[in-house]
C-alpha cells in the first residue's frame, strides 16, 4: 500500500450491540518503543487528523493492511495524553468483517497496527527513532502487534504477504536487539 510504514499495538476493548460488534483501543501509545525502536512523540497525529476532517475523509479501518478489504469504520480516532485512541464498530454484511468478529470474540486476535508515512523524524541519542509527525492513513486489525501494548480484545488469520511483513519486522527487530 504505497510504501505505508505500520505500527502495531493491542486492541481494548469489544462489545456487541443489535449484531455490530464495536471495538476500541489504541492504536498507538506515546513515548514506548516498539520493536524496531521507534517512539511516536504526543502531537504526531494531530496535523493528519486535522487534514482529514478539513477533507471530510476518515481514517480507514482494514483487515491486515489490506486495502482491498475495509470491514468497518472508526466512528472516533482521537489524540489524547497516552496516545492515538480509536473507536469504531465492524460492518456485520462485510464477509471479513463478520470473520474478524468471530475471530475477536474467540480470542484469536487482539491487534491493532498503524499504516502511515513519516512526515518527520529524529534519532536519540540511543538510535531511536523519534516520531514527531505522521501522516495516518489507516487503522487495521491484525494478528501480531509490533507495539505489544496496543491491543483491541481479540484479532484473526492473515495474508501471506502480511505474514511474510511480519517475519521481515520480527527479523529487523531482533537484528537491532543484537545490536545492543
Amino acid at each position: 500500500m504505497l510504501d505505508l510504514e505500520r505500527k502495531f499495538a493491542r486492541l481494548g476493548a469489544i462489545e456487541m450491540e443489535n449484531d455490530t460488534l464495536g471495538i476500541e483501543g489504541y492504536a498507538s501509545l506515546f513515548g514506548k518503543p516498539d520493536q524496531g525502536k521507534d517512539i511516536v512523540q504526543p502531537g504526531a497525529y494531530q496535523a493528519s487528523l486535522d487534514k482529514l476532517a478539513a477533507e471530510g475523509r476518515s481514517v480507514k479501518m482494514l483487515w491486515q493492511h489490506d486495502p482491498a478489504q475495509p470491514i468497518g469504520v472508526w466512528d472516533e480516532v482521537r489524540e489524547d495524553d497516552r496516545g492515538l485512541y480509536v473507536k469504531g464498530r465492524l460492518l456485520p454484511d462485510v464477509p471479513r468483517a463478520a470473520e474478524a468478529a468471530s475471530l475477536l470474540k474467540a480470542g484469536a486476535i487482539d491487534g491493532l497496527s498503524i499504516g502511515y508515512r513519516t512526515v518527520k523524524a529524529t534519532k536519540d541519542d540511543r538510535g531511536q527513532r523519534l516520531l514527531h509527525q505522521l501522516d495516518l492513513w489507516e487503522v487495521s486489525l491484525v494478528t501480531f502487534p509490533m507495539l505489544p501494548d496496543a491491543r483491541v480484545g481479540a484479532k484473526g488469520d492473515a495474508p501471506n504477504a502480511t505474514l511474510s511483513q511480519i517475519a521481515h519486522a520480527f527479523d529487523r527487530a531482533r537484528d537491532a536487539l543484537a545490536q545492543l
